[in-house]
This record gives C-alpha cells, sequence and structure tokens, in this order.
C-alpha cells in the first residue's frame, strides 16, 4: 500500500527559479521595480531584535506538540521577539514591507507593532510602506523619489547611534537601517 503525502506541496522547482530569491512574486515585483528606478536596497538583511531574550522565573507550564502533555519551561528562556523586514534603503531611509495576500498573517501586527514602538526612539526615522500590489509599490517609489529630489540626495536612516536609550540601556540591532 502507497503511503500518500499529505500538507502543503512545495513550489514547484520552475517556479522557484522565477521567483530567485524573494519568497513570493509581490517581493520579486517590488525588487525589479526598486531596481528599475534606481533605488539600492538590501533584502532581508536586517534582523531587529524587539524584544530580549528573558527567562521567566514563575510556574510556567506549556502545551507540548502532542497536546497530551504539559511541559515545564520554569526558570527556562524565552526566545527574543525579532523582525526582518523585506526591503531597507542602503541608507536606511526608508523600509519597504510586502504583504499580499495571506490568510494567516497571525503574528505579524504584533511584531509590525512592536518594530513601530522600536523605531519611536529614533531621531532620524525612516519612511515606512507596507504595500500589497504593485499600484501601492510604485506610490511607495513614488514618495521615495519624490523625497529625494526635495532633499537633494539620499535621506538619513535609523543609526543604531541614534537612538535614545533610557538608563542607558542598549538594545541589540544586527544590521543597519
Amino acid at each position: 500500500m502507497k503511503k500518500v503525502k499529505q500538507g502543503t506541496q512545495p513550489r514547484s522547482s520552475a517556479r522557484k527559479k522565477h521567483l530567485g530569491r524573494y519568497k513570493s512574486s509581490l517581493e520579486k515585483q517590488c525588487a525589479d521595480l526598486l531596481c528599475d528606478n534606481g533605488l539600492e536596497f538590501v533584502y532581508e538583511e536586517n534582523e531587529y531584535v524587539l524584544m530580549d531574550q528573558f527567562v521567566y522565573n514563575g510556574v510556567y507550564l506549556k502545551m507540548t506538540a502532542s497536546g497530551k502533555d504539559l511541559s515545564d519551561r520554569t526558570n527556562k528562556s524565552v526566545l527574543p521577539i525579532k523582525y526582518t523586514p523585506d526591503f531597507v534603503a542602503k541608507d536606511g531611509s526608508w523600509i519597504i514591507e510586502t504583504k499580499g495576500f495571506t490568510p494567516s498573517h497571525h503574528d505579524f501586527p504584533m511584531r509590525w507593532k512592536l518594530f513601530l514602538n522600536y523605531l519611536r526612539n529614533f531621531e532620524n526615522k525612516p519612511k515606512l510602506f507596507i504595500v500589497k500590489n504593485r499600484a501601492q509599490i510604485e506610490e511607495a517609489i513614488s514618495i521615495i523619489k519624490d523625497d529625494r529630489s526635495n532633499k537633494g540626495g539620499s535621506g538619513e536612516g535609523v543609526r543604531p547611534s541614534d537612538r535614545k536609550t533610557p538608563n542607558n540601556r542598549n538594545r541589540t540591532l544586527r544590521g543597519s537601517v
């Protein structure tokens, strides 16, 4: 008897080749439009730690994957919350996050709010765009280009040294924006 595969099937290799390193056709389209307009960017290279790893020292029991038992997580490390934007200007002046249609964005709104909160403490804030189609990508690019022509060059983005940290506590910033 032949075993039937269950779950989502992997993409066909032809489609993966077409997308290259991008995870969706919207990301590929955004990258192509940014390149066509001469805007330099990095793709999913900057990682922000929005909440540091910590240890919860109270009683903490967590469900297991099988759902039958509880696992004791008391005094164990809780992983940090991180966010990696899709497209970031090389000078850090803008960030574009692509969000096409996907039925499950359960953690993105929370991460995005934490990211906005993280950026509040920077003096030079990047322009932020969440786009879901080509027209919105083109509008974002138009705003970026208009901003650059009004400033006479590239804008200044978030740099780790710009951060005002309460009680001189530094947050981890991997990558630069």
